[in-house]
């Protein structure tokens, strides 16, 4: 046996060793796809700044509220966003520190 076919067995075995399970590489691929639409974008930046309500979120992101309210959905499905009553109002919020990381290492990327 030669050294290079020595070498990629021990490639595909560690591959196959740190691969996650497909079903959590479809949640991934999944989570991705939400990041991939620009208002919810500008919506998820809008919340690094804090929580706000609905017609908040509009003003800042140049949306209807219907249109923000459609995404905020996605958003709270995708697990992206959270929120809490305020009285009438519901204010939203980014899910936790990660959301924040991650649009924070996305510009990062492509800035560079």
């Amino acid at each position: 046996m030669s050294e290079n076919h020595n070498h990629a067995n021990e490639v595909a075995e560690t591959f196959e060793e740190t691969m996650p399970d497909e079903e959590i590489l479809y949640d991934l691929a999944d989570l991705f796809k939400v990041f991939s639409d620009t208002t919810r974008i500008k919506i998820l930046y809008s919340l690094m700044s804090g929580e706000r309500c609905v017609a908040d979120i509009a003003e800042a992101v140049g949306a209807t509220q219907s249109a923000v309210s459609h995404q905020l959905r996605i958003l709270k499905a995708s697990r992206l966003v959270k929120f809490q009553r305020d009285g009438k109002n519901v204010l939203y919020s980014l899910a936790d520190d990660h959301v924040y990381t991650v649009l924070a290492q996305g510009m990062n990327h492509i800035c560079e």
